[in-house]
């Protein structure tokens, strides 16, 4: 009878020196820990077969100038790998952005790094806020940008001759990428595994995260909670722009340009998804935004008008007495007596 004792696997290991995907990580001072973990999670599952991690299809590599740890949003530190060295030894270099207020940002190492990989052609990514730090080196000029609706205000205070894109989840322009944060980091590096990889292992890699299914970079943002339940990926868009724009709401005939539409079509669009023509579904929106800060704050009409994009507080009083009735101090007072019941 032959030996049954399992024998050791002596077959030469994987061949690691051609790995078809490189990419490097410059993580900003108080960086985003979920943006960063679910990227390098896609390319972690997309590496190696099953779930064995071993960076055999591709590696990536977080980068430093002195390899000191570098402290996340939530305190969480994340030990570099290797110095900063030859850009061009990557795909792909990506900045994971953090909080926008009250750090250091990149250092102008950092800063020397990024402009010889733009020099180099070496593609270059913003993760979350991260594509702020590129903007901030003139390394987003002439190109679209993904920013989330969260930060979209933001983005414009900062940088008034860009206008960036908050209505998709991630932006690929050329030979820059851009995403808005959170699991639209993984649909970026899905989308890039597909690329370089093959879509059979990007969708692997999603699957064990629990995610259902890869992303377009064109698929509507999740953005503010919504009265207005639509289907149509052109009617969420113009939604979302509407959103982003309380404080002073962009004309229907701007609304549909940026969409790339006319407005005959977007309002087609919206007759036949909500029934409802787009300057009606504005003020639904503005309407929806001036009940919550009626209940959340102690603001003045005044104050809520202002923000929620009426003329003033007659303007306010007035669509808002033909939408429930009643004006918004006396809503307000009934929806306290509510809460108080309860």
């Amino acid at each position: 009878m032959g030996d049954s004792r399992r024998m050791p696997d002596t077959s030469p290991p994987p061949d690691q020196s051609q790995p078809r995907l490189r990419i490097g990580f410059l993580l900003a001072p108080r960086f985003t820990l979920s943006a960063f973990a679910t990227f390098v999670d896609v390319l972690r599952l997309a590496a190696d077969d099953g779930d064995g991690s071993r960076p055999i299809r591709c590696r990536w590599k977080v980068l430093s100038t002195d390899m000191a740890p570098v402290q996340a949003s939530c305190c969480a530190r994340i030990e570099p790998d290797e110095r900063l060295g030859d850009p061009a030894r990557f795909d792909y270099i990506f900045v994971v952005g953090g909080l926008i207020e009250g750090g250091p940002g990149l250092s102008s190492e950092h800063a020397t790094f990024l402009r010889r990989a733009a020099q180099a052609r070496v593609p270059l990514g913003g993760l979350c806020t991260g594509v702020f730090a590129l903007a901030r080196l003139g390394l987003m000029d002439d190109y679209r940008c993904c920013v989330s609706w969260f930060h979209h205000q933001d983005f414009l205070a900062e940088f008034e001759k860009m206008r960036p894109v908050s209505d998709q989840i991630f932006v690929v322009d050329r030979d820059r990428l851009s995403c808005s944060g959170g699991v639209s980091a993984a649909h970026l590096a899905a989308f890039l595994v597909d690329r370089h990889i093959g879509g059979a292992v990007a969708r692997k890699s999603l699957s064990i995260l629990m995610i259902d299914e890869p992303m377009q970079g064109d698929r509507p943002q999740p953005g503010l909670p919504l009265e207005l339940n639509a289907r149509d990926p052109l009617v969420r868009r113009a939604l979302l722009a509407m959103q982003q724009n309380l404080q002073a709401p962009l004309p229907i005939a701007r609304i549909a340009r940026d969409l790339g539409v006319g407005r005959r079509k977007l309002e087609r669009h919206f007759n036949a998804d909500l029934g409802i023509p787009p300057a009606d579904a504005s003020i639904r929106i503005r309407l929806a935004q001036a009940r919550m800060l009626l209940t959340r704050s102690d603001r003045t009409v005044t104050r809520i008008a202002e923000e929620t994009g009426f003329c003033d507080a007659s303007h306010l009083i007035r669509v808002f007495r033909e939408s429930e009735g009643i004006t918004p101090d006396l809503w307000r007072q009934q929806s306290q007596g509510v809460e108080n019941l309860a």
